[in-house]
């Protein structure tokens, strides 16, 4: 036996390793011929066309066949194996005759068998391609193929669509799993009656027609047969069947009230928790959706509807789902509802692929960062827009966000990410304006992890950013680099403001370190006047009075006196700032 097995397995597959013709343009045939021996054929038009053979007769025949004969012996073969649910194994036979014949590509009764083993294996929408020539429009066998594969997918109305067509095929022998198929897209299309109708043939105690047998009485009202229908699934069926028929219970005792949301909910998570991943799960997962909206529960609305939109086709759930699941984020992230900023954030994180696209979800995402950013919570403030940065902003908005999420990581004491980010988000399309202005936040970041040469020299071609070297030279004190950077930025004598006396005290005090007196001479001759009546008039004497007057105490009190105000404006609340939430 094992040396037919293997002289039918040379049979089969002899040739398929040949080299491939030169030119790309249709290979030539191995095997020509049984392309028009085969469209000469009767066509297939029920379940007859998949006579069923014996193993041992089918692998003796490949093995003996000769050259001539090898293809229709193949054939014969895949058609058995189609008829035996062996899908896998069918559509390696139907490939390697097309190998040998590349025209069989054309032959309808060949495209038929290959869709129909797609469809065994799932794959349905490359079955659908084998099946959809015009001359198969009408040949009911490839209506009722295209029905099962229709129902298995979930598209009931369409599969339904297709039993006129389909009707004299489905009456044949062996035609229980497409008898089923019809059954389940009749119960999903809201026709029970016809589900059981066509469940008339097969076996009364057979479990996966006791499914749609229970689901089609709930929906004729009678959920005692019902009941009786689920109770024998449970007694014979598979872990998927009892799934179905304990969900269809839940459903209808929804619907007519025996069973209230909470209890619903309850058994819907347990349920999940057991099966996932197929059409149950799915509609588990929207009678979960609707139950948890209806009762004004949003995060578990948002848990069963994220799910929905991950991992279905959400198009299948309607075109106002969407839009009502991103209503559902905004509603429960609106500061109305007093949930706690630091919840609203995780909320928002954990569904951030449903927010808005366009100005809405930006407009979303930027007051829930302003919120943050208000309590001093700036690591996740800067978390979510540099989500937005990378996944939702456009070119126009990518550079000026950039720069607040770098300034914000510098806030939460990250200056490193600040510094990953901008290197990152860099692109060379950018305006002038918006390239010094991120080049001012990445000198301070590089200031914070002490990198200041670097620092200054990033502003070196930066307009206007003296007060930000000046800043930084401030905080490193680095008197002698201060004192030259502000001798020429200081103010004229006249009326002060904060920026002005905090500008000319700095400078005083670089001066004093320095123990420039003669420069202090200087100073204190050009502001004397403008201090009179300020606050700081007294330190500024202090620093500018007589030569070797400025010791460390009257630094300490002069540095303590200053004015809150900086020239560098927000720059020197990001040097400065202690470290904030994360």
């Amino acid at each position: 036996m094992k040396r037919l097995l293997l002289l039918g397995s040379t049979a089969l597959l002899l040739g398929a390793d040949l080299p491939p013709p030169a030119r790309p343009s249709l290979p030539a045939a191995r095997l020509p011929g049984f392309a028009a021996q085969l469209a000469q054929q009767p066509a297939i038009t029920d379940g007859a066309g998949w006579r069923i053979v014996q193993q041992d007769g089918a692998w003796r025949s490949l093995a003996t066949a000769r050259a001539a004969d090898r293809q229709q012996v193949r054939w014969d073969y895949a058609r058995s194996l189609i008829g035996q649910e062996r899908g896998a194994e069918a559509l390696g036979v139907l490939d390697v005759m097309r190998q040998d014949d590349p025209d069989l590509a054309m032959v309808d009764a060949w495209r038929l068998a290959r869709g129909a083993a797609l469809i065994q294996l799932g794959r349905f929408e490359d079955a659908s391609t084998m099946l959809s020539g015009a001359t198969l429009a009408d040949n009911a066998e490839a209506c009722l193929w295209r029905m099962r594969a229709l129902a298995l997918d979930g598209l009931a109305e369409q599969a339904l669509g297709q039993m006129r067509c389909a009707a004299p095929a489905l009456a044949g022998p062996r035609r229980k799993l497409f008898a089923l198929a019809a059954a389940r897209a009749a119960v999903e299309a809201g026709r029970p009656a016809d589900a059981l109708r066509w469940l008339m043939g097969v076996p009364d105690r057979d479990p996966a027609a006791n499914l749609y047998r229970g689901r089609a009485e709930l929906a004729l009202g009678r959920p005692d047969q019902a009941r009786l229908r689920f109770a024998r699934v449970e007694q014979s069926g598979g872990m998927a069947l009892r799934m179905d028929a304990r969900l269809s219970e839940i459903e209808a005792e929804v619907a007519n009230g025996a069973l209230d949301h909470t209890g619903a909910l309850k058994r819907l998570a347990a349920l999940r928790y057991a099966w996932r991943g197929d059409a149950i799960e799915e509609r588990a997962l929207r009678l979960s959706y609707r139950l948890s909206a209806d009762r004004g529960d949003l995060r578990g609305a948002l848990s069963a509807g994220a799910t929905l939109f991950r991992y279905f086709d959400g198009a299948k759930q309607g075109a106002d789902f969407l839009p009502g699941l991103q209503a559902k984020l905004a509603d429960a992230l609106d500061p109305a509802r007093k949930l706690p900023l630091e919840q609203a954030a995780g909320l928002y994180w954990d569904y951030r692929d449903l927010s808005p696209s366009g100005a809405g979800g930006d407009l979303l995402v930027s007051r829930l960062a302003e919120r943050l950013q208000a309590a001093g919570i700036y690591g996740r403030a800067a978390d979510l827009l540099d989500y937005q940065l990378f996944h939702r902003a456009g070119d126009l908005a990518r550079g000026p966000l950039s720069a607040r999420v770098a300034g914000l990581h510098i806030l939460a004491g990250r200056p490193d990410r600040a510094l990953d980010l901008l290197k990152r988000s860099a692109d060379p399309s950018f305006p002038d304006a918006m390239v010094h202005a991120r080049k001012r936040v990445e000198a301070v970041a590089l200031a914070r992890i002490g990198r200041v040469p670097e620092a200054l020299a990033v502003l070196q071609d930066v307009p206007g950013a003296s007060a930000l070297r000046a800043e930084i030279l401030w905080q490193q004190r680095d008197w002698r680099g201060l004192a030259d950077e502000t001798a020429d930025a200081l103010p004229g004598a006249g009326s002060f403001g904060d920026i002005d006396q905090t500008l000319v005290l700095r400078h005083a005090i670089a001066l004093a370190m320095l123990g420039r007196e003669d420069a202090l001479t200087t100073l204190r001759s050009r502001y004397r006047a403008s201090f009179v009546g300020l606050r700081t008039a007294a330190v500024f004497d202090l620093l500018t009075g007589a030569p070797g007057s400025a010791d460390g105490d009257t630094l300490a009190r002069a540095m303590a006196a200053m004015p809150g105000a900086s020239p560098a404006g927000d720059m020197a609340t990001l040097l400065d700032h202690a470290p904030g939430k994360g």
